[in-house]
């Protein structure tokens, strides 16, 4: 594995595998990786002749009172974990690299629908640092096809209609949710919960299955649903951010004759905010 700190060398080196005809497959992150980052990684390697991996910690999407100082940097222990599953090239810049005039001057990319709703509502200005950064690591490493899990649906969503509206000639894969043996989403930040709570944190996936399990029998009183959802969740001992059950596409609430959906929660343990979802097709 390639490790590249810089814009320029990354493009040199890239530029000769695209004329050698290579497919590029991209996969972006912030590090601190567990199996479902690397599961990305392979996910890519499956259809891409070079794999290119990021780890940037953004700033840009970081709000106030949130945990970028504490957001873990694990960089050696991830570079040993992406050489285990094959990663070609390592993109690490710093912060200089990625934002030479700084945080405050940089230009901003906005995607004016899906961003101020769930997570978004939770976390101001947080997707616009999610497709700012994203753009410009696709117009560095300009790949065939970049790969996202399905984990960060809201983020999914949103980068699929970015790259939409902005005619950008790259292929959008979706990687399924890597979970833990009770169904807890992978994630970075469940090393911040606690020991007390980590037999209970299940309960968001729990709630997710239950209400899907609901509409497929036939039950379309949303409202009723997400109020069950809620109090399920609360009763472990957990807050709510949101539980919403929403039109795959768009993530507007569902209708009663939505085919495609995706219910999506979040909750606030002690020190982390989880999320996860479960989409179902009733076509």
């Amino acid at each position: 594995m390639q490790v590249f700190h810089h814009i320029k060398s990354l493009r040199q080196s890239l530029r000769t595998e695209r004329l050698a005809g290579k497919r590029i497959g991209f996969v972006p992150t912030m590090g601190n990786l567990h199996d479902a980052h690397l599961e990305l990684v392979r996910t890519a390697k499956k259809t891409c002749d070079i794999v290119v991996c990021s780890i940037f910690v953004n700033g840009l999407q970081f709000g106030l009172n949130e945990d970028w100082d504490k957001y873990p940097r694990t960089f050696q222990d991830d570079c040993d974990k992406l050489r285990s599953v094959g990663c070609d090239f390592l993109f690490h810049p710093d912060d200089n690299e990625m934002y030479p005039n700084g945080l405050e001057n940089q230009t901003r990319v906005i995607c004016p629908t899906m961003t101020d709703v769930l997570c978004g509502a939770s976390r101001p200005g947080h997707f616009e640092g999610v497709t700012t950064v994203v753009t410009k690591l696709f117009h560095i490493v300009e790949p065939d096809e970049a790969v996202f899990g399905i984990k960060d649906y809201q983020q999914l969503a949103i980068i699929r209609r970015m790259v939409e509206d902005l005619c950008m000639d790259i292929e959008i894969t979706a990687a399924p949710i890597h979970r833990e043996n009770d169904g807890l989403a992978m994630s970075s930040r469940n090393g911040f919960i606690t020991e007390e709570e980590r037999p209970k944190v299940h309960v968001l996936n729990k709630a997710l299955n239950a209400t899907a399990d609901a509409i497929k029998s036939g039950e379309r009183d949303y409202s009723k649903l997400q109020a069950e959802a809620r109090e399920l969740i609360q009763g472990a001992g957990f807050r709510v951010d949101y539980f919403n059950i929403c039109n795959s596409k768009d993530l507007e609430m569902a209708a009663v004759d939505d085919m495609e959906i995706t219910i999506l929660g979040a909750m606030y343990t002690e020190g982390a905010r989880l999320i996860d979802n479960v989409s179902l097709s009733l076509s």
